[in-house]
């Protein structure tokens, strides 16, 4: 999974990049000091990947992971290519999800580049940058089914929700919050639109913010009514914090939050939050040489989450062997486990949960 860090210069995205992957992304008090991407990948904390390894005594453990790219600052004017816009348009179009950082803290020391802060304001220049580039793209396409259209009728509806899409991006709105039908989705999807990406809004707070209730701070409030109009993700954060907690040990860091009214980094949050957004699980499996959590779509079956591991997983897939998580730790292991009936086989139609525990049997 790829993850593209956006916002407007000095907003706090390469702080709260180099927080949340120690990449040590150059981060600096002046615009368009990232301008190649910075790239850094974490591992999904996972706790029941450490009891697993523990009870098949497994010589590593293999977490899943996500990539995090830190894109330069964004500003007015970007998909006509002002500071480097297309260049970082482009990068965005690579990436699985946004996370947008949002600055909702005042502060005289850090410039902000509409010299004043405006986080409903802000949100609206990069959506609209993103708006304009997805209608260069839109055209082209409609510019194709045009002409599909006039060689066979069946491109009509095509041709029509493809309108209906323009006409929502001229309206100033993001595609991500049209309804539409399955079939529909399937279109959209095949067209690369920014606007149609999965987005988690990250407003940036303040230290006293999180001390004091982050609700009584109007920018985050603003932030949240704007995600829920757009089915977007929100997640209060603090890049200050995320910075100063990335090199304490886990007393430290526990400590820490807990002054701070929180009972998790915000790098966890960020991770749980974008699992939910892209509707994703994991899976795990077992066994002496390693323990490892493998990351699908929820609704996979269990023939195309093998596929995951190997494709002659998939292509010569028999059966799964499933434990859930749960039920094998309660009884500690998985002869006691097969003992109680705990343990199931499962065919092509199995539709893979989170925390399930599989061994796979194919034949190629």
């Amino acid at each position: 999974m790829k993850l593209g860090i956006v916002g407007l210069p000095n907003v706090g995205k390469s702080t709260l990049f180099n927080a949340i992957t120690n990449a040590g992304a150059q981060s600096a008090n002046y615009p368009f000091c990232t301008i190649e991407p910075n790239i850094g990948v974490v591992t999904v904390p996972d706790k029941r990947l450490n009891v697993l390894a523990e009870m098949y005594q497994s010589q590593r453990i293999l977490p899943a992971a996500i990539e995090f790219v830190d894109i330069a600052g964004l500003v007015k004017g970007a998909s006509k290519g002002e500071g480097l816009g297309n260049k970082f348009l482009s990068n965005i179009r690579e990436v699985d999800a946004i996370v947008h950082v949002v600055r909702c803290f005042e502060s005289d020391d850090i410039i902000h580049v509409e010299g004043s802060i405006g986080p409903a304001r802000d949100i609206e220049t990069i959506n609209m940058e993103l708006i304009l580039s997805d209608m260069e793209v839109l055209d082209r396409r409609i510019e194709k089914t045009q002409k599909l259209l006039k060689a066979d009728k069946k491109y009509q509806a095509e041709y029509d929700f493809f309108q209906r899409v323009k006409e929502m991006l001229n309206e100033g709105k993001s595609v991500r919050s049209l309804d539409c039908t399955e079939d529909e989705a399937l279109l959209l999807s095949s067209v690369s639109l920014l606007t149609n990406k999965p987005v988690i809004y990250a407003a940036n707070l303040s230290e006293t913010d999180f001390k004091k209730g982050i609700e009584a701070n109007q920018g985050f409030l603003q932030v949240k009514a704007i995600a829920e109009q757009e089915h977007a993700g929100v997640l209060p954060i603090c890049a200050e914090i995320e910075a100063e907690i990335s090199n304490m040990d886990t007393e430290e860091k526990e400590l820490f939050l807990s002054d701070m009214n929180l009972t998790e980094s915000g790098l966890d949050r960020l991770i749980k939050e974008c699992y939910s957004l892209l509707g994703l699980i994991s899976y795990l499996t077992a066994g002496p040489q390693e323990t490892r959590a493998w990351t699908i779509t929820n609704g996979m079956h269990a023939p195309q989450a093998a596929g995951k591991i190997h494709t002659d997983f998939e292509r010569g897939f028999i059966r799964a062997e499933v434990v859930a998580y749960d039920d094998l730790v309660a009884c500690g292991n998985m002869t006691a486990a097969k003992e109680k009936g705990l343990v199931r086989s499962e065919g092509k139609e199995y539709v893979v949960k989170d925390g399930d525990v599989i061994l796979f049997r194919f034949n190629v």
